[in-house]
């Protein structure tokens, strides 16, 4: 905790900074003023802040010390960036000074905040200064030269500057060591191989000192400007800071907490840790990349390709800064200019994510603690005897004998081959968890893994050369090391053999921080900068090491210093060809650590949670902040993993939970069961009702992963997406949208029968009945009984649902109703993406039918666009048509009349039309 910070701090404004003097100039043709030059209003600002600190000096009786130098009352305090953001340390004056660092004491902030810092940058900081900067095919290479060292050691005195133009609406700039290579993010980016003819941005550059000005060229809103505070690359200590253009920022994971990030004074630590999600904490993964709502609806977003340890520490300016402690700085930005098309843009970088098995979208069932497969097994007949829907049951480490991967117990578990293959039989999967530590201490010859591991020298090793050990659930473990191509096969034939006695589906993929019972190793780290580097970012337990392995750690690729980040998203990688290997079909692996392209293998479920209602309102933002960035296949344990639930949180959070992209119930061992047949007949009727709502929207749901893969969609959706110019919806975090389709608004709060939700402009339908709702963007309070879930389709829409059978495999077989939700104009539009369900590369072998429906006129039309023969196995059944203004005389379809319902609430509904899916057809009403 900073001992200097201050207790109240300004709230961040909602306007857009203005940057003065800083007057666009052509690239590499002159100087952008620093924000502190040439503004009356900082004139103003000055005689505010002398007369402020005056006062306060005259009130303390001098205990804020000498007057500081004009230059340093220059700063306001929302724009002082911190010079000196090292935690643990009581920061004095001589401190400061000696970083040659302005020092204004403030009051101390309240316990657990941060606050406005004592020790900030003056204005003539020494930065780099750009000393030349030349034209290229793709974009310019600039040359920076640091004159003065700053105050970290093994300072990069010149740096190379590379600006490629990559397209209209992306910019990549990396700032790297211009004499010596440096460790680099292993990521297949995209390799363009033509400059961008009409971007939509400006770049203009201060020489000196160095800093980038981006402007929008529509708006001339400034996005990126990092004069606001110097450069400094140091071996292990990169920094770059930035104003920003408004002060709604989303992103920056992995962390718990509100959808939109607080600017006040706010440090946000990337750096992947086992611990039960908690505000403030780092978590699980790292996704360096954020997403900005500008003034007016444009938004964009920005992405440092970087691994390392990293800090990102927002201000009320507001403004930004990057801190990490290796690497380079390779920037990409994103112009959008919508949401949509920014998070777009980002996966085209990172890749967009696999196309999931249609059965990963059914509802998931697990717990730690059944006991034994038959305790198991007497779940999944409960769930059957109730016709409950249930597509995959899973196990937690207690399969295992003794923890160890790829065994199973022989006593309590013998049954679960037969499980398994009943499971199957009934058209449901299986999936078990897999941890990345492999158990050490067993007699040579007796545990496979482990021997075959060590002999391949396929584990971290320690600075000696030697396995690192630590400790997870076996015991004393070693660690894989994925990012060694061996490692890969030999993880591929550990998983056959498993797979050769117990023939799992699907694969979770936990403890891949990667986690450790203990701070580094049996023996600690050793002394040194990798293990205690000069500056160590806002982590938790205040060291690289604590509860995962030494960062001075071996691995194939580098040292675990540059690839912790990364472990997990190189364990998925790994898993996801291994599952391809095995079974030929499409993968499904729910990973608990992630860094950005993760979406192209795995999904992604958010943590040890606990069974509190708070619990299930943060999943909403978690779940909305993974589809920024790139992994839509996401949820939260459904009833809370730690502690008791009770029968109303859970029967709320089954209502939420059904509508989570990946929907799994999990909990804890030695706590009461929380499966829906445990419940009362009423809260049980509850769960198994929005479950079957669930099934009937797989193929709208399914069609939604299909975008998301073919063109990074996301699935779940913030609300502000698709109302970007509606600045209520910025904040929203206890809705979401399906797409930009379907609005869902959970009971969040104990002890209601009503709630209240936001209802953008436009008409709105109850998707269970079709009454209409036209809003001109307001808050309405919901009528919300336990057994309801208040979902409202968008005008304009067609949602393709189906008859819900208890598996995804039997809801296949039934009859489609395509709800058409007509707007104001009476159009619609929607589409349908069909394929088995499970094979590879169905779209890319054209194995697959896509049909696009649309409404003009009082006419409906189905449209085959691309057609194969799994469709023609299933049927369009019913039309039901929201919004229909007056009773129709009469419907024809294909132009002959055909039976209808009218009722009072203007819903048409034409039944019993048995039309193939691959037919196109039409229907009129006239």
């Amino acid at each position: 905790m900073k001992s200097y910070q201050k207790l109240r701090t300004p709230q961040p404004a909602a306007c857009q900074v203005e940057e003065e003097g800083a007057a666009p100039v052509p690239a590499g043709h002159g100087k952008v003023a620093p924000w502190w030059v040439g503004s009356g209003l900082l004139v103003a600002a000055v005689l505010l802040s002398t007369i402020t600190v005056w006062v306060l000096r005259q009130v303390s009786g001098g205990w804020l010390g000498p007057t500081p130098p004009p230059k340093c009352l220059l700063v306001p305090e929302s724009r002082r960036f911190d010079c000196y953001p090292e935690r643990r340390v009581v920061v004095t004056q001589a401190l400061c000074e000696s970083r040659g660092c302005c020092f204004i004491q403030s009051s101390p902030p309240a316990e657990g905040k941060q606050g406005v810092p004592w020790c900030f940058y003056p204005p003539d900081f020494p930065s780099y200064t750009l000393e030349s900067l030349n034209q290229t095919v793709l974009g310019m290479v600039g040359l920076l030269v640091r004159k003065e060292k700053a105050y970290y050691p093994r300072d990069i005195e010149m740096l190379r500057l590379d600006v490629e133009f990559e397209t209209d609406t992306r910019l990549h700039i990396k700032i790297t060591d211009a004499a010596n290579p440096r460790y680099e993010v292993p990521l297949d980016v995209p390799q363009v191989t033509k400059k961008a003819e009409n971007p939509i941005y400006s770049l203009n550059f201060s020489w000196n000192p160095f800093g980038v000005l981006l402007q929008r060229r529509e708006t001339g809103t400034v996005l990126l400007n990092t004069t606001v505070a110097p450069l400094i690359f140091a071996d292990q200590f990169l920094q770059i800071s930035t104003s920003l253009p408004s002060k709604f920022l989303y992103g920056l994971g992995e962390h718990r907490g509100s959808l939109l990030h607080s600017l006040d004074w706010n440090t946000l630590t990337l750096w992947a840790r086992d611990v039960s999600p908690t505000e403030s904490f780092n978590l699980y993964g790292a996704h360096p990349f954020y997403l900005l709502m500008e003034e007016g609806g444009d938004a964009h977003g920005v992405f440092l390709l970087n691994s390392n340890a990293m800090e990102v520490a927002l201000q009320p300016a507001p403004g930004l800064t990057w801190r990490t402690i290796g690497g380079v700085l390779d920037f990409y930005i994103f112009l959008g200019p919508d949401p949509n098309m920014v998070i777009q843009q980002y996966q085209q970088v990172i890749g967009f994510p696999a196309m999931p098995p249609l059965w990963a979208l059914g509802f998931h069932l697990c717990r730690w603690g059944y006991g034994s497969s038959n305790g198991t097994w007497q779940t999944v007949r409960a769930m059957r005897n109730y016709q409950i829907p249930q597509d995959a049951q899973w196990n937690d480490i207690d399969y295992m004998d003794g923890y160890r991967d790829f065994t199973f117990d022989s006593q309590k578990f013998a049954s679960l081959p037969s499980l398994v293959e009943d499971l199957h039989k009934h058209g449901q999967r299986y999936v078990m968890i897999l941890d990345p530590g492999i158990s050490s201490t067993n007699p040579n010859g007796s545990y496979w893994p482990f021997d075959e591991g060590l002999r391949r020298g396929l584990f971290l090793n320690n600075t000696q050369g030697q396995p690192l050990i630590g400790q997870v659930w076996p015991g004393f473990t070693a660690f894989a090391d994925f990012s060694n191509p061996d490692t890969h096969q030999w993880w591929l034939e550990n998983l056959q053999h498993f797979h050769a006695h117990v023939p799992f589906d699907g694969l979770w993929i936990d403890m891949n921080e990667p986690s450790n019972f203990m701070d580094g190793s049996e023996y600690g780290c050793p002394p040194g900068e990798l293990d205690s580097p000069p500056y160590t970012p806002a982590v938790l337990g205040d060291s690289l090491s604590s509860k995962t392995v030494c960062a001075s750690a071996k691995q194939k690729a580098s040292v675990h210093y540059n690839l912790h980040n990364l472990y997990g998203l190189m364990e998925a990688k790994a898993t996801a060809s291994a599952l391809i290997q095995i079974r030929g079909k499409r993968p499904f692996i729910i990973s608990r650590s992630t860094f950005p392209s993760q979406g192209r293998y795995s999904g992604h479920w958010l943590g040890d949670n606990h069974s509190q209602w708070k619990d299930m309102y943060y999943s909403i933002p978690g779940l909305l902040s993974f589809s920024l960035f790139g992994i839509p296949l996401v949820g939260a344990d459904i009833c809370g993993f730690s502690g008791s639930t009770s029968e109303e949180l859970c029967t709320r959070w089954m209502q939420l939970g059904a509508f989570y992209p990946f929907a799994r119930n999990h909990n804890t061992q030695n706590e009461k069961a929380q499966d829906p047949t445990v419940f009362s007949p009423a809260a049980r009727t509850a769960m198994k009702d929005v479950l079957l709502t669930r099934y009937s929207l797989l193929p709208f749901l399914y069609t939604l992963f299909h975008r998301a893969h073919l063109q990074g969609d996301t699935v779940a959706r913030p609300l502000f997406f698709e109302f970007p110019r509606d600045v209520t919806t910025l904040g929203l975090d206890r809705q979401f949208l399906w797409g930009r389709s379907l609005l869902v608004t959970p009971v969040l709060e104990p002890g209601v029968d009503s709630v209240i939700g936001y209802v953008p402009q436009g008409i709105w339908y109850d998707f269970y009945k079709g009454y209409s709702v036209n809003s001109s963007g307001e808050m309405l309070k919901m009528s919300a009984p336990l057994g309801h879930l208040n979902l409202h389709v968008r005008e304009g829409s067609i949602l393709p649902t189906q008859k819900p059978g208890t598996t995804s495999e039997a809801t296949r077989e039934n009859p489609l109703r395509l709800i058409v939700a007509l707007s104001s104009s009476s159009t619609a539009w929607g589409d349908l993406f069909w394929d088995d369900g499970e094979s590879l590369d169905t779209f890319e072998q054209g194995s697959y039918s896509y049909l696009v429906f649309n409404v003009t006129q009082n006419i409906f039309t189905s449209t085959v666009l691309h057609a194969s023969t799994e469709a023609t196995k299933v049927t369009i059944g019913t039309l039901s048509i929201f919004g229909v203004q007056k009773p129709p005389n009469k419907v024809l379809l294909n132009g002959q009349e055909k039976p209808f319902s009218y009722l009072d609430n203007q819903v048409l509904t034409v039944s019993d039309l048995g039309i193939s899916l691959n037919q196109g057809f039409s229907l009129q009403w006239l």
